[in-house]
């Protein structure tokens, strides 16, 4: 049995990929087994841009276990193996360039638990630096606002192209909360939180709650097709008129600047700005209905 083990593994691996079999490792909170599929992983398949993701997702893991220098360690062991990757050919390289984002976060998590908050934001702001008009500056720029962009003033939106009303600037609804949500046409998630938002706006808005939905480009349409911005644009529209039909009268920028400045390399991401123009809460990712709900009632106070 000891000698079928990383063979069960591997098995286990090639079916659904180490990546998810290390997240759900953690989620067990079974350190030990996601040690055991990396090293069976690695001993097969050497350094992958898989396997630096997954050593990422094992610092996270540490961190949840409040084990941070093994935490730090892994960070660390995934960064080095994806450096020399992002030096030659550009074959394969944008793999390796998420690998890097997901390393990068974990750093700065790292940081943040061990109460080196300033610390990690300039560690972000580095790599931003260094990562400036790549794939991963979106997800490092998200990381900087979960550690930083609470308490600061909400950044103005870029709005030179829109669907729906025109979209008013943050300063111009200056007295007003707001709710920013940023959605993409080919995230399901998004379409599934519209009837949650607009239920909230009928509820809130009232009130004085402003709806702004920015969205962006992403260089293609159904199945993938890769498609201009004169593609992809009626596109965009196509998708809002038919899945976000509650929310037709929901200002929404498109401008991918926005979606660089707010970090928001996940969809959706859910910011709220009070009257004063400053950021409550920015939430990656989607959010219940009571848990948006609350947040809103802290606003609107």
């Amino acid at each position: 049995m000891r000698l079928a083990l990383p063979l069960l593994l591997l098995a286990a691996t090639a079916f659904a990929g180490i990546v998810e079999d290390v997240r759900a490792a953690i989620a067990r909170n079974d350190l030990a087994a996601a040690d055991l599929q990396v090293q069976a992983y690695q001993r097969l398949r050497g350094s992958t841009p898989e396997l630096a993701t997954a050593m990422a997702w094992q610092a996270r893991g540490a961190i949840t276990a409040k084990k941070l220098d093994r935490a730090a360690a892994y960070a660390d062991q995934a960064r080095q193996m994806i450096l020399p990757n992002l030096r030659g050919p550009r074959v394969d390289r944008e793999q390796w360039l998420t690998a890097m984002g997901a390393a990068i976060e974990a750093q700065a998590k790292v940081m943040a638990a061990r109460d080196e908050t300033a610390e990690a934001v300039t560690f972000l702001r580095d790599e931003l630096k260094r990562y400036s008009g790549t794939s991963i500056h979106e997800r490092i720029q998200k990381n900087i606002n979960l550690l930083s962009l609470e308490g600061k003033p909400a950044p103005e939106l870029e709005a030179a192209e829109w669907f729906g009303p025109k979209p008013p600037t943050i300063a111009s609804l200056r007295g007003k909360p707001i709710l920013l949500f940023f959605w993409a046409h080919w995230c399901p998630d998004c379409k599934a939180d519209v009837p949650i938002i607009a239920g909230l706006m009928k509820k809130y808005g009232p009130s004085g709650l402003t709806l702004i939905g920015p969205t962006r480009y992403y260089g293609y349409v159904a199945n993938g097709a890769d498609a201009t911005p004169e593609v992809e644009k009626p596109y965009i529209e196509q998708i809002r008129r038919r899945f976000y039909t509650p929310l037709l009268d929901m200002s929404a920028p498109l401008s991918n600047a926005n979606f660089n400045r707010y970090g928001a390399s996940t969809t959706p991401t859910l910011v709220l700005v009070d009257r004063k123009g400053i950021v409550r809460w920015y939430h990656p990712g989607a959010a219940s209905g009571p848990e948006l709900a609350a947040q809103i009632e802290q606003v609107l106070r």
